[in-house]
């Protein structure tokens, strides 16, 4: 499990892979709100398209990042949910905080 955190236009993009479990979420969440809390985004977005598997711990990630978020006014955009976990955070009702958008990746070389 990784993350790779890119900043741009105060957008702070977290590309997630792997698998999410309480071990995994802990480290996550460290990289994530350190960044977070140096660069103070406006948009935190939480890209889970190379994520395979996501327990509750997941969901306490996505929660978490809402809450530091909302303490300097941010919110929390949560992107490209492979269809089982889009389930688990609708039953979850962070659809409610947090935007959930599909995106559609560029692929290099069109046009």
């Amino acid at each position: 499990m990784g993350v790779r955190l890119i900043l741009k236009d105060g957008c702070l993009t977290a590309l997630l892979s792997g698998e999410i479990d309480h071990h995994v979420a802990r480290e996550l969440r460290e990289e994530i709100d350190g960044t977070a809390m140096r660069t103070r985004p406006s948009v935190l977005k939480l890209d889970f398209s190379g994520v395979q598997f996501m327990d509750s711990s997941g969901i306490g990630l996505i929660m978490g990042r809402y809450k530091l978020m909302q303490t300097w006014g941010g919110s929390v955009t949560i992107a490209n949910l492979p269809p089982k976990l889009e389930k688990i955070v609708s039953l979850s009702g962070l659809r409610d905080l947090c935007s959930v958008v599909k995106e559609v990746k560029e692929v290099e070389g069109e046009e």
